[in-house]
């Protein structure tokens, strides 16, 4: 066996792990006191390292016995050796103790913060779904029915009138659906039918999103959709109409993983709303749920079928995935029967101590896409791993909103890019003032999956500026900024009231011809700032599908790469073509998308055991 010196270069040189993860590793070896055994420096580098690639913890089964480097003779010890020397080791601990790393004493091994925040995350669900609210049940049907359709026969199933049922009676409810489910509209009508059964209280209401974009959008749907209510002015007036982002919510320390509002200092809240929820990871979810007060309600909306987090976690499709949605129990149904006159069947219903699936429901009707939507079918295959059946409703002519087209050799990208480029972009940069290019430049994005190499969105924003220079659009000269270059934040500036994902675009000031960058603001619908203030940001003529999350464009172009890469995967594309309202065009190649249907994102985390494990 070789030294830990030589074992720390090769592990270097060879790019296993980082830096920060061998140096962890170092300090835990040393703390564990046994400097000629490696078990706790594999497992301690490999907890560290996992955390990068979204895993809340390492799960020793997967890996125990296999090389770590492939052509050496160097393993990851066998599983019953690890778990021995991992559990005898002094710079580990269980649950709740205050070690370095924790193990959960099965197989899963953590960061000890990455173990504190799953266990707060699951102890605060498991407290609320255990709290339910007295609810009249006559008041209830009642303002149901001015909300919604009172004419529904038990056949038809308004999953949208149910989810305000949950919402009015728990503590904590988790409501996930596609792309035109309605989920904003339900968000609205939750609002108003708290509201309108608690008159005499004076309710608090705190709406968030994960990035500012995602706060943006869900801020102009709601004061489109409660302009609809059926309900007086003073009643709309009480609804938040203002969303923030949940670090702005919780209040930014600058330099510090911390915030002011936390176990301590709660918010001044009765009921908290987060939209694009599958985008949350763990650390933020477990500090947000510890800043709520006890009587505090707490909404989760999102799409539990969407790429999840980039940092680790993917809490809600995890709480999502702990049991079937849409399936009640008996007396919740009966509560929906008699509110509704909806029957709901119960064959899945888990252990009735467990009340969580109680707090969940799925949007299932579109609103948006019709029955022969080529954009629903495909998602809907995609969804399901069915790469041939997507490719089949992509070939065919009657869906024209949505194109298949074989991703072009590298040499021959540009020249495939002009024609799309020009005519998608031709519309904002022809702007004759911010509002309108702001608003022209919604209308059409290209997506990228990944970030580097030739199909990498790097690489294709140099081409497209490119494009663009020839049809004489742009005029990119030696400096950064140009008129029209089209930019997305990518750290949070609360000096300058900007958030990781807001869009910008650099234009010529008409007062004084000088570059400001116009990003939207809800009050005058633009604001313009200097480009020497911008901080980390870059180009996005194309994003990547990631940063494209909690947005939504008129037509997308999504460019897939022409071979495999472990990135590509169905929540990458279902994510990708649910962004159109309109029309979508996948250039790619068939092996490679079929490939990319089979195979799903999976993200180790210890939640749904934690949920499922104390009913206490």
């Amino acid at each position: 066996m070789m030294n830990n010196k030589a074992l720390r270069e090769l592990l270097i040189q060879k790019e296993i792990f980082s830096y920060l993860d061998l140096s962890f590793a170092d300090f835990m070896q040393k703390l564990d006191g046994r400097p000629d055994d490696f078990s706790i420096f594999l497992a301690a580098a490999a907890a560290s390292s996992v955390n990068r690639q979204g895993h809340v913890c390492l799960e020793l089964s997967q890996v125990a016995g296999q090389p770590v480097l492939s052509g050496t003779e160097l393993s990851y010890p066998d599983l019953h050796v690890w778990t021995q020397a991992i559990r005898t080791s002094p710079a580990v601990g269980s649950p709740g103790d205050f070690k370095p790393l924790i193990f959960d004493g099965t197989s899963k091994l953590y960061l000890h913060r990455y173990s504190v925040y799953q266990s707060r995350l699951a102890c605060f669900i498991r407290s609320r779904i255990f709290s339910t609210e007295p609810v009249l049940i006559s008041s209830l049907k009642k303002n149901l029915d001015l909300l919604f359709d009172s004419n529904q026969t038990h056949m038809e199933i308004d999953w949208q009138k149910i989810a305000c049922i949950l919402s009015i009676m728990n503590r904590f409810t988790v409501i996930s659906g596609g792309p035109g489910t309605g989920k904003t509209t339900t968000i609205v009508k939750i609002m108003a039918l708290l509201l309108e059964m608690n008159l005499e209280k004076s309710l608090r209401i705190a709406l968030a999103a994960p990035t500012g974009k995602a706060a943006a959008r869900l801020q102009d749907a709601i004061r489109e959709a409660k302009d609809r209510l059926p309900f007086g002015d003073d009643l709309k007036s009480r609804i938040p109409s203002t969303a923030t982002t949940i670090h702005r919510l919780l209040g930014t320390i600058p330099g510090s993983p911390y915030f002011r509002h936390n176990e301590n200092n709660h918010l001044d809240v009765d009921m908290v709303i987060i939209d694009e929820s599958s985008m949350v990871d763990l650390a933020l979810l477990s500090k947000l749920t510890q800043a709520l007060p006890d009587h505090a309600r707490l909404i989760l909306v999102g799409d539990k079928d969407q790429l999840a987090s980039v940092e680790a976690g993917s809490v809600f499709g995890d709480i999502c995935d702990i049991c079937r949605i849409n399936s009640f129990s008996e007396p919740l149904s009966q509560v929906i029967f008699q509110t509704t006159v909806a029957r709901i069947d119960n064959p899945d219903f888990i252990d009735e101590d467990s009340r969580i699936q109680d707090c969940m429901v799925q949007l299932l009707k579109n609103y948006r896409f019709g029955k022969n939507s080529g954009i629903q079918k495909v998602s809907e295959a995609i969804h399901s791993g069915d790469g041939r059946l997507a490719m089949t409703t992509m070939e065919d002519p009657d869906h024209k909103d949505i194109t298949w087209i074989k991703v072009p050799e590298q040499r021959q990208l540009q020249a495939g890019l002009t024609t799309p480029v020009i005519q998608g972009f031709h519309e904002y940069l022809s702007a004759n003032n911010p509002a309108d290019a702001l608003h022209a430049f919604g209308k059409f994005q290209i997506l990228c999956a990944l970030r580097e190499g030739p199909y990498g969105v790097q690489i294709i924003n140099r081409l497209i500026e490119e494009i663009l220079m020839s049809a004489n659009l742009i005029r990119k000269t030696e400096g950064l900024w140009y008129h029209g270059r089209p930019i997305m934040i990518t750290r949070n500036d609360y000096h300058l009231n900007l958030f990781n994902g807001d869009v910008g675009i650099s234009l010529n000031d008409s007062k004084d011809q000088e570059l400001r960058i116009f990003f939207p603001d809800e009050e005058t619908g633009f604001r313009a700032i200097h480009p020497s203030r911008i901080g980390e940001h870059e180009t996005v003529f194309a994003m990547t599908v990631h940063k494209s999350q909690g947005s939504e464009f008129d037509n997308i172009l999504l460019l897939l790469p022409d071979r495999e890469s472990p990135i590509l995967t169905r929540e990458l594309i279902y994510t990708a073509i649910t962004r159109a309202r309109e029309q979508v065009v996948i250039w790619g190649d068939e092996s490679v998308f079929q490939l990319a249907a089979q195979k799903r994102v999976t993200r180790i985390s210890g939640l749904k055991d934690a949920l499922l494990s104390d009913h206490s």
